[in-house]
């Protein structure tokens, strides 16, 4: 899989990908990550990538010129026969669509992916409307560019790609895991008929993990996870992670894969949360 960002501080992405899992993924061929210099595509000898906007206004605005070379030297196809399957082109803007575990499964499916990172007060519009093919932003809040958005999209795609984790269900067991329907549904039984100690998250927050020691500083791990019931854990770890959703992201569980037991037990906890 190939990513290529369009920036103006290139050089910003040596940190982010020189370290972990991306920077493996990298060195062994997995991926290709390539930042782009948008000042190289300028057409003055001060390489000005930005303009006053028209109709007046605070801020300065990134020229649709440089954006378009720089997109269309990548060999891109062009927007309006563009195969989305394949490859995608895409704005990150404050004004964008919310990233979501859902949307890195699908970028994970492509060959390509053009990352353009706003700046300034915004980019020309006319990028959005002829080049890209979505507007995306990572959250509810302003960045002084897209940069930090590129870096957090292409990880959390990234990860998801086929042995980059090394194990294949690693990326399926965590919060914001999309159900599966390849997965057993079962309470007590995995894919492969053995009891399995985690589950498909379906949409909600992870549940919590504990490590050793047992006890630290006076406070031990929950008594259950230290038996060898397996069932148990699986029912102890699928209600904490709805108890942490319905505390922390409420907004998940009207999405959520969620079955008949679980709406009960989400029920008994209802009156603790008014």
């Amino acid at each position: 899989m190939r990513f290529d960002i369009v920036t103006i501080f290139p050089g910003f992405f040596a940190g982010p990908f020189d370290h972990g899992i991306l920077s493996r993924a990298i060195a062994d061929g997995t991926v290709e990550a390539v930042a782009h210099d948008l000042r190289a595509f300028t057409e003055d000898r001060h390489r000005t990538v930005d303009d006053r906007p028209f109709g007046g206004g605070e801020g300065m605005v990134l020229k649709a010129q440089p954006i378009f070379e720089c997109v269309e030297s990548l060999g891109v196809t062009p927007k309006p026969t563009r195969d989305t399957t394949r490859e995608s082109v895409i704005l990150l803007s404050a004004q964008g669509r919310p990233f979501t575990q859902a949307m890195a499964h699908r970028l994970a499916t492509l060959e390509r992916v053009v990352l353009i990172c706003g700046r300034y007060e915004g980019v020309d519009e006319r990028v959005n409307d002829m080049l890209a093919d979505e507007e995306v932003s990572i959250g509810d809040y302003v960045l002084s560019g897209g940069e930090l958005a590129a870096a957090v999209i292409v990880d959390a795609t990234v990860r998801l790609l086929p042995g980059v984790l090394g194990h294949a269900d690693s990326a399926r067991y965590e919060s914001f895991g999309i159900a599966d329907s390849e997965l057993a549904v079962d309470a007590s039984l995995g894919p492969d008929g053995i009891p399995r100690s985690t589950h498909g998250a379906g949409g909600i927050l992870d549940y919590p993990h504990y490590t050793r020691p047992a006890e630290f500083r006076g406070v031990a791990i929950p008594e259950l996870l230290a038996g060898g019931d397996h069932l148990a854990i699986r029912r102890w770890r699928r209600r904490q992670a709805l108890s942490k959703t319905l505390r922390n992201r409420p907004d998940l569980l009207v999405n959520a894969a969620l079955s008949d037991d679980d709406r009960e037990y989400l029920a008994s906890l209802m009156p603790l949360n008014e």
